[in-house]
């Protein structure tokens, strides 16, 4: 009975404690509830505070913000207004400057037309007054206006040109005397440009011999060895009292290399017989035919000159063999090609076509033994055979005037032969003249008192004299060489000038012991 009481009251207490909290939980909440609404107003009033605030401080700064822009608004309108107001005094001045000018403008349009007005009237006077003495003149003179224009215009014509017919005479001569020292002003230069070895040869051939037994060989028996050779080459051996010696004489220069090559070889192997000598004469024939092929080919590199055809490089190779003058003509050849490109160049000229006909203006000397005629017309017919160009044709056909020439090429090209075969040394026919002048040069030097040495040089275009110091001053160095150069003048006959060079030095020795 008492634990189900204690169970009930237990209960009890426990429905009891549950209602005493609901209760005090409702309590609770009811006042939560209340702070809840009370911050809810708190916020809501901060925030209308706030937004009040913020709303009269947009408004202060849009007031702030007008009367910012208001200002500068002002500010600009008042630059604008003083602006305009510079504008329109300048506008006034320069009008003010306009009614000026167009005052003065006016003033003198005024005295332009009074002078205008005073010329006219001046200018009918002269008028007048030029009437009036044509008329007077006419008068005078007995020639109508016309006739007196006639008689003046005829008299100046005639004084003119008379002066015009002076002038070109002057004009001509002053023409030639400038183109005869250009013209020596560029031989010359192209002569110092192409410095070319003298070329002068001898033209017999001479085989030496190791002793006079060799000549009894060479002949063989009832000469046998001699008349192989000589059927062999074509060419004729001259053996006479001259001492280890063989003289090989033909027409033929290419012949005649070849006599002269078998010879040696006949020599030095030393078996003499006809079976030999056709063996050696055919291996001379060979060395000689490759030696004209790369003699051919050595002009052409020498002088820069292409597309030569096969047989003209032969025939060029052939001149090696051939000599005029004691000139050799193929070294005669290349100088005047090289001499006739330089005056080309400095005329401005064709040089490789005036390189090309002067290497081969005397290729008609290369079988001119062989050919009827002229080494002239064999040369141009060779050069048409083989479709060389008519302007080379023309220049080989014209270096010795058979023809006139009419190119510029030609005329360079006989210059050019002039130079090579007029050079001292170049033809032995000259050469002893120029030794000759050149020790008579030595001579009348060395012929004064006080000379120590004398040179000629430069080709005897300059004589270079040592004098002896204590026999000859300073002062008598200049007397000397006025001296020698009159006498020159006087005893010798030379071309251009001759220049005295005379040197005088001092020498000082010592020993130091």
């Amino acid at each position: 009975m008492s634990t189900v009481l204690w169970i009930v009251l237990a209960l009890a207490a426990l429905v009891a404690g549950f209602v005493l909290g609901f209760l005090y939980r409702k309590k609770v909440s009811e006042r939560e509830i209340s702070s809840a609404e009370e911050e809810a107003k708190r916020i809501i009033n901060e925030s209308i505070k706030s937004a009040e605030s913020k709303k009269k401080e947009a408004l202060l700064e849009a007031k702030e913000e007008i009367h910012r822009n208001r200002s500068e608004y002002e500010r600009e309108e008042k630059e604008r207004r003083s602006e305009l107001k510079k504008q329109e005094h300048r506008l006034q001045q320069k009008e003010e400057a306009l009614d000026r000018k167009t005052d003065a403008i006016e003033k003198k349009t005024d005295s332009l037309n009074a002078k205008i007005a005073a010329i006219e009237q001046q200018q009918q006077e002269v008028a007048s007054l030029k009437k009036s003495q044509l008329e007077m003149l006419e008068k005078i003179s007995g020639f109508s206006t016309e006739e007196a224009k006639v008689y003046l215009i005829n008299t100046v014509k005639d004084d003119c040109t008379h002066e015009m017919a002076m002038k070109v005479k002057e004009i001509e001569q002053q023409m030639k005397d400038d183109a005869d020292e250009l013209a020596k002003e560029i031989v010359s230069t192209a002569i110092q440009r192409c410095a070319a070895d003298h070329s002068s040869e001898i033209t017999v051939s001479v085989v030496p011999l190791p002793n006079d037994e060799m000549k009894g060989r060479i002949i063989g028996r009832e000469g046998r060895n001699i008349r192989s050779i000589e059927t062999l080459t074509g060419c004729d051996l001259i053996i006479d009292d001259t001492p280890e010696a063989i003289t090989v004489s033909g027409f033929d220069p290419v012949r005649r290399e070849v006599a002269r090559l078998a010879l040696e070889k006949l020599i030095q192997d030393g078996r003499i017989h006809p079976a030999r000598i056709e063996e050696m004469v055919a291996k001379a024939q060979r060395e000689v035919n490759a030696t004209v092929k790369s003699e051919g080919e050595r002009a052409m590199l020498e002088t820069g000159i292409h597309n030569l055809n096969p047989e003209i490089v032969k025939l060029l190779g052939r001149m090696r063999y051939r000599t005029s003058y004691g000139q050799n003509v193929l070294n005669h050849s290349i100088e005047v090609s090289h001499i006739a490109g330089l005056l080309a160049s400095e005329l401005g000229v064709d040089v490789n076509t005036a390189k090309r006909a002067g290497l081969l203006h005397d290729i008609g000397k290369s079988i001119d033994h062989e050919v009827e005629g002229s080494h002239v017309t064999i040369g141009v017919d060779i050069l048409r055979k083989y479709k060389e160009s008519e302007d080379v044709i023309h220049a080989v056909e014209a270096h010795h005037n058979d023809v006139e020439p009419h190119t510029v090429v030609a005329c360079l090209v006989q210059a050019a032969d002039a130079i090579s075969a007029s050079r001292p040394g170049a033809r032995r026919e000259n050469i002893e003249n120029y030794v000759k002048r050149l020790e008579k040069l030595e001579e009348i030097s060395r012929s004064f008192p006080g000379i120590a040495s004398s040179y000629a040089i430069q080709a005897g275009r300059e004589i270079r004299i040592m004098v002896k110091p204590e026999e000859v001053s300073e002062d008598q160095m200049v007397l000397l060489a006025r001296d020698i150069a009159k006498k020159i003048e006087s005893e010798m006959t030379y071309p251009g000038q001759i220049k005295v060079h005379v040197l005088r030095e001092t020498k000082a020795v010592d020993y130091a012991k």
